[in-house]
Formats: structure tokens, C-alpha cells, sequence
């Protein structure tokens, strides 16, 4: 994660800094581990009051947050929380999303299960995104660290769109196609 400090009004010790960065640092095990986050933090002092503003982007991912206090060490923590709690909640919005659609998939073949071949197959959702260009180790890598069945991403090497996915036993498995 890039973080940007800017300082208004008081030059700050390098102890403050390596606080601060070590303190949001502690953000980035929530995000994910090869997307491309990035951080500006503002803190500024008037008269006795500390302020920070800190703006958090990431792969469809804004977030902000300020809090005020008499301590600078203090408002660092606060925002801190703040943060660490809208993260919190958006990556258990996303797992409650990848849940509901599983669920909703489950309940699906069950249901054409029942009703046999008679019932018609319709596409009920599609999704859209550009896949990143990776080679096949990064691609094994990301999806082993991921808790998804499988990867789509666009293979540095040949420059075509490949999905590498877990097999039962625990290996991958690479499609490939060829035009």
C-alpha cells in the first residue's frame, strides 16, 4: 500500500511518522494482496486541536475518514479505527455477496434437480471486468492466497485470457485456448 503524508501547520518527528505508517499499514492485510491501494493522509494543528484526514483508494474501494483530538498520537489511533471498522465492513459485505450467490446458485441446481430436464435454463446475472496480466506462478499464487474456485486473469506471456482453477485434490488446473 502507498501512503502520502501531508503536514500543515507543524513539522512532525520521524517517531510520528513510523507510528502513523505502522499504524495503516495494519489496513493493507484486509485488502487485497496484489490490487493496487493507495493512501493520503493529512494532519494538521490549529491552535490545540490535532486533525487528521485520511483517503483510502483500492480496487473499488473509497474510503475516508477524520477525527480530531489534543493528541496527535491519539487522532492517529481514531482514525485508525474508524478505518479499520469501514474496511471491516466492506470486506464482510463482499463475503456475505460471494455467500448469497453461492446460495442462490445451490438452491438453483437443486431446484432443476427436482424439477428434471423440463425446466429452461436461463443466465441470471453476468459480470464484467478486465483481467490483469500476470504470469501463471503469480496466477497460482493469487488464487491459492484467494478463497475462490477459480482465476480468469490475461497471461503476460501468451497475451490471451487464461483461468487457472483448483482442482479436488488440492492442484491447479490451466485452460488455455487457442484461436
Amino acid at each position: 500500500m502507498n501512503i502520502a503524508f501531508t503536514f500543515k501547520n507543524f513539522e512532525p518527528s520521524d517517531h510520528l511518522k513510523k507510528y502513523a505508517r505502522r499504524r495503516f499499514e495494519k489496513l493493507g492485510k484486509f485488502l487485497q494482496p496484489h490490487g493496487k491501494s493507495e493512501m493520503q493522509v493529512g494532519m494538521s494543528v490549529d491552535n490545540y486541536r490535532h486533525r487528521i484526514d485520511v483517503t483510502l483508494v483500492a480496487d473499488n474501494l473509497n474510503l475516508s475518514a477524520n477525527e480530531k483530538s489534543e493528541d496527535m498520537y491519539a487522532t492517529v489511533d481514531l482514525v485508525f479505527d474508524k478505518l479499520s471498522s469501514q474496511v471491516k465492513k466492506h470486506v464482510e459485505k463482499g463475503k456475505d455477496h460471494r455467500r448469497g450467490a453461492e446460495m442462490a446458485l445451490r438452491e438453483d441446481i437443486f431446484s432443476y434437480a427436482d424439477t428434471g430436464a423440463g425446466r429452461e435454463r436461463t443466465i441470471v446475472g453476468t459480470d464484467r471486468f478486465t483481467p490483469k496480466p500476470m504470469g501463471i506462478d503469480e496466477a497460482a499464487l493469487q488464487l491459492d492466497s484467494l478463497d475462490y474456485e477459480f482465476l480468469v486473469f490475461l497471461n503476460a506471456e501468451t497475451e490471451r485470457v487464461n483461468v487457472i482453477y483448483r482442482r479436488e485434490n488440492g492442484d491447479f488446473g490451466l485452460i488455455d485456448p487457442t484461436f
